[in-house]
């Protein structure tokens, strides 16, 4: 018996790694193999959220909002909040997180029900986002911050200047419209703040009867920004 247990734990440990590609990728071995798992494991697979990747995804948004932020602070020492706000927006919306899930080809890792199509494009990019995410919530508890920054530093920030020139919210929202057959976005000042030298303005999108949050900027056309990337996410949910 126990030279049988012996062979199997010799097969098992002979087995190839499925995650070895990504790891080495990322540059970092897991020391907490559940962690990886689970950050892979999609809720269709495994409904309790404690053996999914929700939880992990959850903190992963936060990881990267705070590093993000943080790099954009220190890059833009003269930025006030609002473009500040705006730059971050370019680099954690959902879309932008897809992009560089699909460079770390996460989908080929991911453990999910067959009746999950992730041939549907839309499918596939919420899929690769929340990947992204998962995978950075992972890693930030079995590695810590720094190793969270070196992930992010060789994938969200060595292309966030292509995202900063390709965020023009306002002409993504008007052409879905268009393709989707809705009426076109009306861009509706909601609020206007502060002082001459520091306004804040608030704008929200309404496409016919439907009107969405307002998003907010240090001037019209940054407000007007946000609130179609608010309109383009809450339409693409």
């Amino acid at each position: 018996m126990g030279w049988f247990h012996h062979f199997i734990r010799s097969f098992s440990s002979s087995a190839p790694d499925p995650f070895a590609p990504l790891q080495e990728q990322i540059g970092y071995r897991f020391r907490n193999r559940q962690l990886l798992e689970q950050a892979f494991t999609h809720r269709s697979c495994d409904p309790n959220p404690r053996l999914n990747y929700e939880r992990l995804e959850f903190l992963g948004d936060a990881v990267i909002d705070a590093i993000i932020s943080k790099w954009l602070m220190e890059e833009y020492p003269q930025g006030d909040e609002g473009m500040l706000t705006q730059k971050r927006s370019s680099l954690v919306q959902k879309s932008y997180l897809a992009n560089m899930g699909k460079l770390l080809n996460l989908l080929d890792y991911i453990r999910i029900e067959d009746s999950v199509n992730l041939k549907i494009d839309k499918i596939a990019t919420k899929q690769l986002a929340n990947l992204f995410e998962s995978l950075l919530g992972a890693l930030y508890l079995d590695g810590g911050y720094a190793v969270c920054e070196r992930v992010l530093r060789q994938t969200i920030w060595s292309y966030r200047h292509e995202a900063f020139h390709s965020s023009n919210y306002k002409g993504h929202l008007i052409e879905y419209c268009h393709s989707h057959s809705l009426e076109s976005p009306h861009f509706i000042v909601a609020k206007v703040s502060g002082p001459d030298h520091q306004r804040t303005f608030e704008v929200f999108v309404k496409i016919g009867s439907r009107s969405f949050r307002p998003g907010v900027g240090s001037n019209k056309k940054a407000a007007e920004q946000s609130a179609a990337q608010i309109a383009l996410e809450e339409l693409s949910a």
